[in-house]
């Protein structure tokens, strides 16, 4: 009974002498209104772009200036909330030709680590939409912080754009009249304002 006692003191001593962690992470919120998630797809060989948005989407996001590799993403987009602008095209774009959205509800991202080299910020992860999964590199720049006068607050925007091939995700849906009507490499472009969350 006593080595167990000593034990257990050694333990708990030992514990007590091991450093809190110093990391200077805040969590941000994303602020919705004024973020956006968009994407364009070329039609017809290029010869224009379909351009469109999710409105439904979540971003948890920890940032620490001192040590990036502290840093974390994770994000999750509601496929069916996709719009771009006509119902019909939208309609279509949720069945199973496209996203599947009673299938495959939702799109998301998480990140494994974030690394910054020079200007560059770029964060690895998985990212996965229609069921299938991959690893990727998000690249993003930070457009600028703002600090509000009246209660400290700091904002931070954050903005990226990465190009991925939707036949990679099994999104093979071609026009049989027409097979290069709607293009395989789709633009994904985030802008994104998020709020500190540390002291709420």
């Amino acid at each position: 009974m006593l080595k167990k006692f000593f034990a257990l003191a050694l333990a708990v001593s030992f514990f007590a002498a091991v450093p809190a962690s110093n990391s200077s992470a805040i969590p941000y919120a994303i602020d919705k209104n004024h973020s956006t998630v968009g994407f364009s797809v070329p039609i017809l060989g290029g010869l224009s772009k379909v351009r469109g948005k999710f409105m439904d989407f979540d971003v948890q996001l920890t940032y620490d200036d001192a040590d990036i590799t502290k840093s974390s993403v994770s994000a999750t987009i509601k496929a069916a909330s996709i719009d771009t602008g006509i119902e019909n095209r939208d309609k279509h774009l949720r069945t199973a030709d496209f996203f599947d959205v009673e299938k495959y509800p939702e799109i998301t991202f998480q990140s494994k680590r974030v690394e910054k080299k020079g200007n560059q910020l770029t964060a690895y992860g998985t990212f996965t939409m229609h069921g299938v999964s991959k690893e990727i590199a998000l690249p993003f720049t930070i457009t600028g912080k703002y600090k509000d006068p009246k209660d400290g607050d700091v904002s931070i925007g954050f903005s990226s754009k990465l190009v991925i091939n939707r036949q990679d995700y099994g999104i093979t849906w071609r026009n049989k009249d027409t097979p290069t009507f709607v293009g395989d490499e789709v633009e994904i472009e985030l802008n994104l304002v998020t709020r500190a969350t540390a002291n709420k």
